[in-house]
């Protein structure tokens, strides 16, 4: 057997030597620290907050869609009737549409579907574009009450968030020009076809006018004008995005083919 060697004087020192110490060193860790928790709080804000608070405003969608529905007409017996199912057809919709009465202040009173924005999108429009309306975990969309209500002549304007508070209008920047988008209200369904989009300073309310972007002339189209912040995590600008009229299709006339089966609950 070996026999250990002794420690050398300088092995001892560095044996005795207790770490050192320092405020830079404590420094480092809180910012190291405080830096994870920032992180963290953004994943949560940007991230999973805004899936919760956007399955909220479509459950809130839901529930309003709900108390609108009109009870299928009950089917007589036949005896020469089939099992088989008639094919879909789209109802028969109208360019004169009933202008949809304006409500109290904070109140839902539409929801807006737009497909090209997801299959399954669909969230309350609540009047007011104030913090308590695009704040809100189940107001969703705001609608700027000095602007026209749907199937008036003018310009119904709406607001929302592209970042955070569910980012109802995180993709507007997507359209593609003939996409359809609808409000659906207690009296029907208002399809507007998505026209053109463009980009203005906070200041620009022009855009809010009975015609946007024009001043003194009266209206003799109906217009949708979606707001919002833009560039994400900005509001160093507006993204605005414009839609003209297209139909109107009554309640009891039935649902528009291509909301159909998110409407009906039938969609993957």
């Amino acid at each position: 057997m070996t026999a250990l060697e002794p420690m050398s004087r300088k092995q001892a020192r560095r044996k005795r030597r207790a770490p050192r110490i320092t405020v830079v060193g404590v420094l480092g860790e809180v910012f190291i620290t405080a830096g994870v928790l920032v992180l963290a709080f953004l994943g949560w804000q940007v991230w999973l907050n805004d899936i919760i608070v956007g399955a909220q405003q479509q459950e809130a969608a839901e529930e309003l869609a709900q108390e609108w529905e009109v009870p299928p007409p009950t089917a007589e017996a036949d005896d020469d009737e089939t099992d088989e199912p008639a094919a879909p057809v789209e109802p028969v919709g109208t360019d004169t549409p009933t202008v949809l009465p304006a409500p109290a202040n904070n109140t839902k009173f539409a929801n807006l579907i737009v497909p090209r924005l997801g299959a399954d999108y669909r969230r309350p429009i609540t009047e007011g574009v104030g913090y308590n309306v695009l704040n809100d975990s189940k107001a969703g969309i705001g609608h700027y009450p000095a602007t026209q209500m749907p199937g008036d002549y003018g310009n119904f304007a709406i607001a929302a968030h592209r970042t955070t508070y569910g980012r109802s209008f995180h993709n507007v920047n997507e359209f593609v020009v003939g996409d359809s988008i609808y409000v659906e209200s207690e009296l029907g369904w208002y399809r507007y076809i998505y026209r053109n989009t463009e980009y203005v300073r906070p200041t620009g309310v022009g855009v809010l006018n009975p015609v946007p972007q024009t001043s003194g002339i009266d209206a003799n189209e109906r217009f949708i004008t979606l707001t919002s912040c833009n560039p994400y995590f900005s509001s160093a600008e507006r993204i605005i995005s414009y839609g003209v009229f297209d139909t109107f299709f009554p309640r009891e006339g039935g649902v528009p083919l291509e909301i159909a089966d998110l409407v009906n609950g039938t969609g993957a």
